[in-house]
């Protein structure tokens, strides 16, 4: 098939997309290749794509209507699968005009340019930061998710919201996935798991916020990315099922679903500190800090409806994963 992967430079897109490849796919990338981290990082997954003939790049940012529009109108595409956005909680504190920009406006782009090219199914990235103040857990796609705790979260429920009202209107089916801690080579800078290991081999005190009792559900890319596969292939037809007297959060009767994407394993984050030092041969000071704003507690993914649906079964322990991370983490930074 011929497949548009958005945000193909970031993290999970260019996993995703170096699968599709692997599968024999074509894909076509798209990335605006801002500088919220690092561009070099960016310009390494790309190199790494670039070796794939069925590969090429366009940098586009999805917030100008008029480039997506003529990217979709120059391609015929199977899939979409929209990994682009702004992301980062606490960077939502600080420059909100930029996940409007990105998360909404481009988002809204995207619908409007697969409504009007006949795409067959889009796979768009949520997060698992729309449970917000919930504290029923595991969190379950069954639940509503109507208390956001950071604008980041705010922008990623209102895609739900916008992918609900295209594919009631126009019959567009869309599925979005609930992404749970994310992490593995390639990752971002700006997440946990490069952060305390460029801090544990700086041999500089880490700041572990929540007194380290948060709990994070880490899964690990490669499973997640699997599991976007597998999705991909599962177009939703619509719950015949649903009703408006008890409406299911999850499904609709228009063809749109909504799915957990995680481990279902939550891991307390000083363990996760602990298996790091113990892969990276070091130990560091740790300065216990009161929970920041904005951060969950805990989270943890009820993922029964994707593992019934599409067989998905994450199989990636935190310590291989961890592993793998740090062997290609020294690689990179020449730790």
């Amino acid at each position: 098939m011929n497949i548009l992967v958005t945000g193909a430079a970031g993290f999970i897109g260019f996993h995703l997309a170096r699968k599709l490849l692997l599968e024999g796919h074509h894909v076509k990338g798209i990335d605006n290749l801002n500088a919220y981290y690092d561009p070099g990082l960016k310009s390494g997954r790309l190199q790494q794509l670039e070796k794939f003939s069925g590969f090429s790049f366009e940098q586009i940012d999805i917030a100008d209507q008029s480039l997506v529009s003529k990217l979709f109108a120059q391609n015929q595409f199977h899939r979409v699968l929209h990994m682009a956005a702004q992301a980062g909680v606490r960077y939502s504190l600080e420059n909100p005009h930029a996940y409007v920009s990105s998360n909404l406006v481009g988002f809204l782009n995207i619908l409007e340019a697969c409504r009007h090219n006949g795409i067959a199914h889009l796979v768009y990235a949520s997060s698992s930061s729309v449970y917000g103040a919930n504290q029923s857990v595991p969190f379950s796609e069954n639940i509503n998710v109507d208390h956001p705790v950071s604008l980041y979260a705010a922008t990623k429920k209102s895609n739900e919201l916008m992918a609900h009202s295209y594919s009631h209107l126009f019959g567009l089916p869309t599925t979005g996935l609930r992404f749970f801690t994310v992490y593995g080579p390639w990752g971002r800078p700006d997440m946990s798991p490069i952060l305390f290991a460029q801090d544990i081999c700086r041999g500089k005190p880490l700041n572990i916020f929540n007194y380290g009792k948060h709990k994070r559900d880490f899964t690990y890319v490669e499973d997640v990315v699997t599991g976007i596969v597998a999705v991909m292939e599962k177009i939703p037809k619509g719950n015949e099922a649903w009703s408006g007297f008890l409406p299911d959060p999850a499904t609709s009767r228009a063809p749109w679903r909504i799915y957990n994407i995680g481990n279902n394993r939550p891991i307390e984050l000083l363990y996760f500190i602990e298996l790091l030092e113990k892969e990276l041969g070091r130990s560091v000071e740790k300065n216990f800090l009161p929970m920041q704003s904005g951060d969950m507690e805990s989270t943890h993914a009820d993922v029964d409806a994707l593992q019934l649906e599409v067989g998905y079964a994450p199989s990636t322990s935190i310590e291989e994963g961890l592993r793998q991370f740090v062997d290609w983490f020294k690689s990179y930074y020449k730790y």
